[in-house]
């Protein structure tokens, strides 16, 4: 077997393969190691399976609201086992899509577990355990493994899904508890719900979603709850027991909850932990591997991308962190990644999207003196005849000093497919004249963006 490569890498998540895939166009000769299915966390595990299913909640609760459009919803029924087994048959085409993608550009495939030996030798447990271990030789390599799902250490936590686990389920529960209130819990608690599931959310503050607008949270909170999701703030697991129906979850309050199951998802971390890093050296930066501004370690060979690095941990900062990577280093490219206006979106219902500043976030950086807010709420025209109604938020936010909009906030309807548009605008550096002097389209969501006036 040759094994001497220019690059190899290690994992074949969005980061990965973007890098693999991109730096064979040049000619590199490219391995990539992957010990699970070809597509990582987002294909595999996360942002398209879980779209899936955010797709089905909210179809389900458009035909259950509709009544007051004249139409019937008495005969709606939902088989969760289909919809999970055909989340998995999905996964499994767009892995084998990619898998092809790769056999295309001559990029070898090895299935295992990569670890280093040293600065340029990688060893490979095999994912059959009936093969040998082997070294491959790589001139440049990149670490791109992804995160995996944190669980909370106490009494029970075997007994706890993650994230991971919900996409092997055969069946939704009839009942479930999630320990969390971020994105991940928050858009759970809502497929969950509004596909049939009785639902309590658990949070150890008082907020949901930390990092996001605090008008768009309190927004999403009154939602949950009317919507029939029983949240729970200020309190955190203790444990969680076997009963005769379930689980017994305990709280550190003192009150206890039966549930058919729970779902820990108390955030991620870099899946580093098997990669013999100290071998080699690395530095790090608290949980994640220590890069410089072209995602290059401390040992001059050895780069890093994606979830393992203290960057935003998204699929398409991923991507663009893994073609700069192989721009630069063998395309004779000079470039960076452009970090500065980011969007991001939670998939709850309504959904909610954000980029740019936050209103607290300007305030601190800029003075509150000189920050201006513009916002709107109001009911959609869509939730006109809706058994369950819900508002929408538009929010902007304007450094007075030069009128430029440094934050563009919403939730609502639509609000991920309108943020994407936005994010152009900010990043070209608009101004709140130039919001103001934009036509209006109407009868829409979105255009409030473009009347809203102080």
């Amino acid at each position: 077997m040759n094994n001497k490569f220019d690059l190899i890498v290690i994992g074949a998540g969005s980061g990965g393969l973007a890098a693999a895939k991109r730096a064979a166009t040049y000619g590199a000769k490219v391995a990539i190691i992957e010990g699970k299915e070809i597509g990582g966390t987002c294909v595999i595990r996360g942002c398209v399976p879980k779209k899936l299913m955010v797709y089905a909640a909210n179809n389900r609760q458009v035909i259950i609201n509709s009544k007051g459009y004249g139409l019937s919803s008495k005969d709606i029924s939902f088989c969760s086992a289909t919809l999970l087994n055909n989340v998995r048959n999905e996964v499994s085409r767009l892995s084998e899509i990619h898998r092809r993608s790769l056999e295309k550009l001559n990029i070898k495939v090895f299935k295992g577990w990569g670890r280093f030996v040293n600065i340029n030798e990688i060893e490979i447990i095999p994912s059959d355990k009936k093969q040998k271990i082997y070294s491959l030789y790589g001139d440049k390599i990149l670490i791109s493994v992804g995160g995996t799902p944190n669980k909370l250490n106490l009494l029970g936590k075997e007994l706890a899904w993650t994230s991971d686990d919900v996409f092997k389920l055969k069946k939704f529960p009839k009942s479930l508890t999630i320990i969390g209130g971020g994105y991940i819990a928050s858009e759970f608690a809502c497929i969950f719900r509004n596909l049939g599931t009785e639902v309590t959310q658990v949070i150890r503050s008082n907020n949901l979603l930390r990092g996001f607008d605090l008008d768009l949270s309190a927004f999403l909170k009154e939602k949950m709850i009317n919507s029939g999701i029983n949240l729970k703030f200020n309190d955190e697991l203790e444990a969680i027991n076997k009963s005769p129906i379930g689980l017994d979850i305990v709280f550190k309050s003192g009150s206890n909850q039966v549930s058919e199951n729970l779902l820990m998802a108390t955030g991620r971390r870099p899946n580093i932990s098997n990669l013999n890093l100290d071998c080699i050296g690395i530095k790090m930066s608290g949980k994640f591997i220590k890069v410089d501004e072209v995602n290059q370690t401390n040992v001059s060979n050895i780069f890093a991308i994606g979830d393992v690095i203290d960057k935003p941990n998204l699929t398409p900062v991923a991507i663009e962190q893994g073609r700069v990577f192989s721009d630069n280093y063998f395309g004779n490219s000079d470039r960076l990644v452009n970090y500065e206006y980011v969007p991001k979106a939670v998939f709850t219902s309504p959904e909610i999207a954000s980029v740019g500043l936050t209103e607290e976030e300007a305030n601190n950086l800029h003075s509150e003196e000189n920050i201006e807010i513009f916002k709107c709420s109001f009911t959609p025209m869509s939730n006109t005849f809706k058994v369950e109604k819900s508002k929408s938020i538009l929010k902007l936010v304007v450094n007075k000093l030069n009128n430029k909009v440094i934050g563009c906030h919403m939730f609502g309807e639509s609000a991920s497919e309108i943020i994407q548009m936005a994010s152009v605008a900010l990043n070209a550096g608009v101004t709140k004249k130039m919001f103001d002097e934009t036509m209006a389209l109407h009868p829409t969501v979105s255009e409030e963006f473009v009347t809203m006036y102080s």
